[in-house]
């Protein structure tokens, strides 16, 4: 296959993938397991309960419904799910372009706060390739979002590209920045170990609120005054902002296919990147689907319905 069709069609999971963890804000354990699915259905959430599907969620931008301190879709019954970011950049880092992900939780588990879990799991059952043609959105017009001194905007880009700012008063992180042309293998080695963080200064005000209640050494990069708290220290070189990076590779795949674009942000995070495609999408002007060129059919996967979303249709 030459290097311009590579990418050219729709991809799934080889098999099921199942995993079990617990969330970084509730606390409360996680069943997730991840469905091969036909072309064209895209990245779609069924939320269970008792074994049954009660809702079933787009991963879009259009049904982000809060952005605090992580990224939750809903849909219009109420029914949500956070925490959804680094579940969605490994999927999106990877080219996984199908799937049904069931969980029977409001939130994806944290794991150890990366997209390396879901990676490694991803690589134990392979990723298969359907006959249909992988659909771009492809970026027309520069679109901008600012906010309180942060920004984040998207350009026209024959690629994927991602250069990610940050800039902390606290010593231990200051000011970084990176940039990187995207693809599975940038995402794989660069990207996907980075850790979510946070200060230990602000742990007693996010308890209160009932959030990070299932955060501990072993999920987050905990910064005190002037040092990181984990033994192991860190994992990269400036892992703050290139978990940054790994969360906006996640909001951006919440555009429902892959993006062919430039994206820049300052200081951003899951409002910002949320924000830039909500801008994206007020005018259908701004963008286009383009699709990638058809090439020698794949077998393409048997795609089985989830046991849950069967016995919900009974």
């Amino acid at each position: 296959m030459s290097n311009r069709f590579i990418g050219a069609r729709q991809t799934t999971l080889a098999r099921e993938v199942r995993l079990t963890g617990t969330g970084v804000h509730s606390g409360a354990p996680v069943s997730l397991t991840l469905h091969p699915a036909e072309a064209n259905t895209g990245l779609r959430f069924l939320v269970t309960k008792r074994g049954r599907v009660v809702a079933e969620i787009p991963a879009s931008v259009s049904h982000v419904k809060n952005l605090t301190l992580c990224t939750v879709i809903g849909d219009e019954t109420g029914v949500t799910v956070g925490t959804v970011e680094h579940l969605l950049a490994a999927l999106r880092g990877l080219s996984l372009d199908n799937l049904y992900i069931e969980i029977d939780s409001k939130e994806v588990p944290i794991m150890d706060g990366s997209s390396a879990v879901f990676v490694e799991a991803i690589d134990r059952v392979g990723i298969r390739e359907l006959a249909e043609p992988r659909k771009y959105i492809k970026v027309l017009k520069a679109v901008r979002a600012e906010e309180n001194g942060c920004w984040g905007e998207l350009v026209p880009h024959t690629g994927f590209s991602l250069d990610v700012e940050i800039d902390f008063a606290t010593p231990v992180i200051g000011r970084q920045r990176l940039a990187y042309e995207m693809s599975p293998g940038v995402f794989r080695h660069e990207l996907s170990r980075a850790r979510t963080f946070g200060f230990m200064s602000d742990v007693e005000k996010l308890w209160k609120a009932g959030l990070a209640l299932g955060a501990d050494l072993t999920n987050t990069v905990a910064i005190g005054e002037d040092k990181i708290m984990n033994r192991e220290g860190l994992r990269y070189n400036q892992e703050f902002v290139r978990h940054k990076m790994l969360d906006a590779v996640g909001d951006l795949s919440l555009a429902g296919a892959p993006l062919l674009g430039a994206y820049r942000s300052y200081r951003g995070g899951h409002r910002l990147n949320a924000m830039v495609l909500q801008a994206l999408f007020a005018d259908e002007s701004n963008w286009t689907m383009v699709q990638a060129p058809r090439t020698k059919p794949a077998r393409a996967t048997v795609a089985h319905v989830p046991a849950a979303m069967a016995a919900a249709a009974e």
